[in-house]
């Protein structure tokens, strides 16, 4: 008689926290959802208006603005990340979007997630 434990991997937890998350936090017109994405080199964020369902604008960490960043030190995917969170919200606050929902998707805020938050914030958005 075998006893099988169901094995989670660390990105269904991650997704079962985000569903948790996602039942709380949702995006209108006036104050759209910041929604992040972490891969293993690269960071995404997207300003997501849920009402209407659609995508305002969105960024990722290989965008052509990006590419010619030069960063020294250790920490370079943080400061991409840093960098990237600015330049999302200096092109969602061309687009009128002043405040913000942060959604971290079920990452930790720490690290790559915290750097981009504070460059959006940085950046002029407020949450």
């Amino acid at each position: 008689m075998s006893h099988k434990k169901s094995v989670a991997t660390r990105d269904d937890r991650r997704k079962r926290r985000h569903f948790r998350i996602r039942k709380k936090i949702w995006g209108t017109a006036e104050r759209p959802r910041l929604v992040v994405f972490r891969s293993l080199k690269n960071f995404e964020g997207q300003v997501v208006d849920d009402d209407a369902g659609q995508t305002l604008v969105g960024l990722s960490t290989l965008c052509a603005d990006l590419s010619d960043l030069k960063i020294e030190g250790q920490n370079v995917r943080v400061e991409r990340a840093r960098a990237a969170g600015k330049l999302l919200a200096d092109r969602a606050k061309a687009l009128g979007v002043e405040s913000v929902v942060f959604d971290r998707a079920g990452y930790q805020y720490h690290g790559r997630v915290k750097a981009f938050a504070e460059g959006a914030r940085d950046g002029g958005l407020k949450f």
